[in-house]
């Protein structure tokens, strides 16, 4: 055997080493410590910060859901959000946005629409909301569709109808937003918000109380 056969089965054999070595540090080794990492210092935020309700997981602090009736909060729409059509059985959704620019005529007549919506569906008997009323949050989805939060703003236009709806008092449902109001985030990240799915929720054990 010469010596440049056995030079290249060294170098072979290096090689083979270096890859197991790498995959098993990188591939193996470095996951486990970081999920062990995770799930002992953060477990709720390793998890997918899910949100528990009657026992069970209802969904997750991080992504927004559609479908409330009028007796909920609702979120802000979803119209960049496209149609699944691969796996129907889960009906899984599409995060994306509309890529719509602020001059386009389908975008002024979705907003124009969606705060007319606004206006109708939140005038209660005693108090009419005006166009002027409606935050942008309300009428705008968000980049991917999926922002699981609303402005303290969007969340004090519903109180009325939620506490109409519900047979709740005004000042009943106007402290549930504000106990799930949080601010920006270090105090200068961001804006406040309200999660929508933890409000409904805080919401639904209030009307069972009674």
């Amino acid at each position: 055997m010469n010596n440049s056969v056995v030079n290249t089965a060294r170098l072979l054999g290096a090689g083979l080493r270096a890859l197991l070595v790498l995959t098993l540090v990188t591939g193996v080794i470095y996951p486990l410590v970081v999920t062990g990492i995770a799930q002992g210092l953060l477990p709720g935020k390793a998890n997918g910060s899910e949100i528990r309700a009657d026992g069970r997981v209802v969904g997750s602090s991080l992504i927004g859901q559609q479908g409330y009736s009028l007796d909920y909060f609702q979120p802000r729409p979803a119209n960049g959000l496209g149609e699944n059509s691969v796996n129907t059985q889960y009906q899984l959704i599409l995060s994306g946005a509309t890529n719509l620019s602020a001059d386009s005529d389908k975008l002024v007549k979705a907003v124009e629409e969606a705060k007319a919506k606004v206006v109708e569906d939140n005038s209660t008997a005693g108090h009419e909301v005006t166009p002027s009323q409606v935050p942008a949050d309300a009428v705008t989805s968000s980049g991917s569709g999926l922002d699981p939060d609303i402005s303290p703003a969007y969340a004090d236009l519903q109180v009325r109808r939620v506490a109409e709806r519900n047979g709740l008092t005004v000042a009943q449902v106007r402290k549930l937003v504000d106990d799930h109001t949080e601010g920006r985030t270090l105090g200068f990240i961001g804006e406040p918000r309200v999660n929508v799915l933890e409000l409904n929720i805080a919401l639904k054990d209030l009307v069972a109380k009674g």
